[in-house]
């Protein structure tokens, strides 16, 4: 394993003033060992700067490193990482044994060190069972599995993960998250993991990379993202449900935003924010409760916002009034026109 650090990474394509710049000057420094996951919405960047890291992609400005080396200019072969893909990526007419293999035969290693390998990803996956096996004979979570050791097998400095889930239902994401959290406490090889979805990015991260429109927004663990989001924009993508972000509040400033998660909000009847209700949503342990700001007579204005509350909490009429108070220690504030946090 290795640290990686990125210094004003810049990715444009084109040349001249009609170059079009996708990546504005990425800053980052990863720990040897350290699982990072890239997470943002689609067309931010993510897999873009995934495939610079891997060689798939030309670094157009700044200096990435690993370790001590400057490998802006390494070959894919030479830079001794693995990349596990969406789509597998496997070869349908080989075995999963041999699909595993296939790296380690065009390296030259022996056949008896790749079988040690092979055998030893294949138990830490529980993939014993279907070494003989073509990959359609496999489940998505199998196939997964099988992309996953043949990255283990090579036994690189650092794993690339670029959406490896997106394929997955729901049961096998979660279950699939649990095996990489596994592995990587087995491992300890430095990983970067690409995902739009932040439940993953949560789940998965030691620390996270917040993307949107090709630059950094935020840089913590799921933690420090989650509990003192750095922009509107974090605070509104880190979350399910978001964070309310209110401009009408009365603890609202002129010029800033208030920001309150949905679990802060305390329904106190009679008292506090007046709160006109336009759905409820019944999710098992809890209950999201969909409002709009409402003035003295009840009638709805101005921004939207959801409380969350447990699932004995009654749930209230569709066009009712609805009382709710936000924890004081809870509130966020966000400068309205640069949309960077204030406290």
């Amino acid at each position: 394993m290795a640290a990686l650090s990125f210094d004003n990474i810049v990715k444009r394509y084109g040349v001249g003033p009609k170059a079009n710049q996708v990546i504005h000057g990425i800053n980052a420094e990863i720990e040897a060992g350290e699982f990072i996951v890239i997470v943002g919405p689609s067309g931010c960047g993510k897999s873009t700067l995934l495939r610079m890291v891997a060689g798939l992609e030309e670094i157009s400005g700044g200096t990435m490193r690993l370790g001590d080396k400057v490998i802006n200019d390494l070959e894919p072969s030479e830079r001794d990482m693995a990349m596990v893909f969406q789509n597998y990526a496997l070869y349908p007419h080989m075995s999963v044994y041999d699909n595993m293999a296939y790296g380690l035969r065009i390296a030259k290693v022996s056949e008896a060190d790749i079988r040690t390998r092979v055998d030893e990803a294949a138990r830490m996956l529980e993939l014993q069972p279907y070494l003989q096996r073509k990959p359609r004979e496999l489940s998505g979570g199998q196939r997964q599995r099988v992309a996953m050791g043949r990255a283990i097998v090579r036994q690189p400095k650092v794993f690339l993960f670029d959406e490896p889930l997106s394929n997955l239902d729901a049961k096998l994401r979660a279950q699939t998250r649990l095996e990489i959290q596994k592995l990587h406490q087995r491992l300890r090889i430095t990983s970067l993991f690409v995902t739009h979805d932040q439940v993953e990015a949560m789940t998965l991260a030691q620390r996270m990379i917040v993307m949107n429109a090709g630059r950094v927004e935020q840089i913590g663990t799921p933690e420090q993202v989650y509990n003192t989001p750095a922009s509107t924009f974090v605070a509104s993508f880190i979350g399910s449900p978001p964070m309310n972000l209110l401009r009408h509040a009365p603890s609202a400033t002129v010029g800033h935003i208030t920001g309150i998660r949905p679990e802060h909000l305390d329904i106190t009847p009679g008292q506090g924010w007046a709160l006109q209700v336009e759905a409820c949503e019944l999710l098992g342990a809890e209950r999201l409760v969909y409002c709009r700001w409402a003035n003295a007579t009840g009638d709805a204005l101005h921004d939207s916002l959801i409380v969350r509350c447990d699932e004995a909490t009654p749930a209230p009429a569709v066009g009712s009034l609805l009382h709710a108070t936000p924890r004081s220690d809870k509130l966020h504030r966000f400068d309205a026109a640069s949309g960077l946090r204030i406290i």
